[in-house]
């Protein structure tokens, strides 16, 4: 879609509520305009964290990092004043102050392991070190996770041959990549710890990665470590280069940014792109989302991936326009970040985090065929979830972008859908007595691996589109 499309959709869309059909005793409302905002709420909490994120103290943080030379994975860990051990003492002491202030509500500590460096002529084992600051919630097995990775790179320089990427001494600014997602990183904790001292429904974390450059190691050791400790991972957003406002031609756009969310179309982490849409619309509808679903950048990376690839849901935050002159280069310096574009782009952040971590937990939903209505309609089914004071299901059509149709299902646990599921999606959320939803839960779920027709009915028999064809 055209971004003046988008744009215009984002602020002429509306509700046209009318009555369906409904199942005895059952209220149902219909939204016959699609609305990117997918019926998400507004919360004056969460106004006031967004109104306290400072462009200032970003700027602050990011030019504490670019004045330790360089943040190599490999570089210095003594120097007081250069090298990656120096930018994570300065992180861990700035959170701890923040924590400080609040009495101590985050948890600040170092998360290292010992890896070796992979593509490395010496393969050498070296501590990558993670800084975390956990706010506790009041659910401590759900987390959701927040991060940027503040370790630095020249690896695009030419003239350093095939291991520019281990390149650890020479000056490594790296401002936008990824300064400027530690530094709004950094602020949300700030703004939450200030705000939601207690913490929220879900535990957050926020993190400082490391080891992004050569190979998402830091992000990959806390994402296992997070699963053998058995959380339940809400979701994981990475701010990863997101200050550049200038193309290599230069194209100016300091108005949209970029959100990447993975395959398939009814997994968990496109069902958060649409979530993060939603909620970045509502609360700061000026600044506008560009959804792009694919789990990144062609042939690029970033720290949501590990996450994803263990079946969580995980969006990528990055700047509408990247300049690749400056990426991974001397020239990535701190003269080229927009400090108010990383400021919205941590409003768009916190407005995710503070509804989708107030919310319970999405219930896990299954259908089946109505034989009464002839196979037309299909009967939705779902386990209570814990903190669900109702129910909702949304349906939009297999080529729609985001929901188009969103029915009251009231506390039960079942459903009647009025359309056929064959021909869209539907989905089943939580609502919480405060108003918050879930994470949508989409029916049906996406595929596993099913070899035989046998598989597929020992699944349940509600999943027989997943079996692979035959091998030819």
């Amino acid at each position: 879609m055209h971004r003046l499309e988008l744009r215009s959709l984002a602020l002429a869309a509306a509700f046209c509520v009318t009555c369906a059909p409904l199942p005895p005793q059952r209220a149902v409302a219909t939204l016959t305009t699609s609305d990117i905002t997918i019926g998400l709420t507004s919360d004056p909490a969460i106004h006031a964290v967004i109104r306290d994120i400072s462009a200032e103290r970003i700027r602050a943080t990011d030019s504490a990092l670019v004045s330790f030379g360089t943040r190599h994975t490999m570089s210095d860990t003594l120097s007081a004043a250069r090298g990656i051990g120096a930018a994570r003492r300065y992180l861990f002491a700035k959170l701890s102050g923040y924590s400080n202030a609040c009495g101590g509500c985050l948890r600040v500590e170092y998360d290292p392991a010992m890896l070796q460096m992979r593509g490395h002529p010496d393969r050498p084992l070296v501590n990558v070190v993670n800084v975390l600051a956990w706010l506790p919630g009041r659910d401590t097995s759900r987390v959701l996770v927040m991060g940027g990775h503040y370790d630095s790179c020249i690896c695009a320089r030419t003239d350093l041959g095939p291991l520019a990427r281990f390149e650890a001494t020479q000056d490594a600014p790296g401002a936008d990549d990824d300064g400027s997602g530690t530094a709004a990183v950094v602020e949300l904790a700030r703004v939450f710890s200030e705000r939601f001292p207690r913490g929220l429904e879900t535990s957050v974390i926020f993190v400082a990665y490391a080891g992004e450059e050569q190979g998402l190691y830091g992000s990959t050791h806390l994402a296992q470590q997070l699963h053998a400790a058995g959380y339940k991972i809400v979701s994981a957003f990475t701010d990863d280069i997101v200050g550049n406002v200038v193309a290599e031609d230069g194209t100016v756009d300091s108005t949209s940014v970029r959100i990447f969310g993975a395959e398939p179309d009814n997994g968990p982490s496109r069902e958060l792109a649409r979530y993060a849409w939603a909620a970045g619309t509502i609360y700061n509808p000026a600044f506008q989302i560009v959804p792009v679903f694919r789990l990144d950048r062609i042939s690029r990376g970033g720290d949501h991936s590990p996450f994803v690839g263990l079946g969580d849901p995980g969006l990528r935050f990055t700047e509408r326009l990247e300049n690749y002159k400056r990426q991974h280069l001397p020239t990535d310096d701190f003269a080229h970040v927009n400090f108010g574009y990383v400021a919205n782009v941590a409003r768009l952040n916190a407005s995710v985090i503070g509804t989708l971590a107030n919310a319970p937990a999405p219930p896990v939903a299954l259908a089946r065929r109505d034989q009464a209505s002839g196979g037309a309609r299909w009967m939705l089914t779902w386990r209570p979830s814990p903190g669900a004071a109702s129910y909702e299901v949304l349906f939009r059509r297999t080529t729609a972008p985001t929901y188009e149709k969103i029915y009251q299902a009231g506390a039960g646990t079942s459903f009647l859908l009025p359309d056929q599921l064959d021909d869209g999606w539907a989905a089943v959320r939580a609502v919480g007595a405060n108003g918050h939803r879930s994470l949508t839960s989409a029916v049906p779920p996406p595929c596993p691996i099913l070899t035989t027709r046998a598989d597929s009915v020992a699944a349940g028999d509600l999943i027989r589109n997943c079996i692979r064809p035959p091998a030819r």
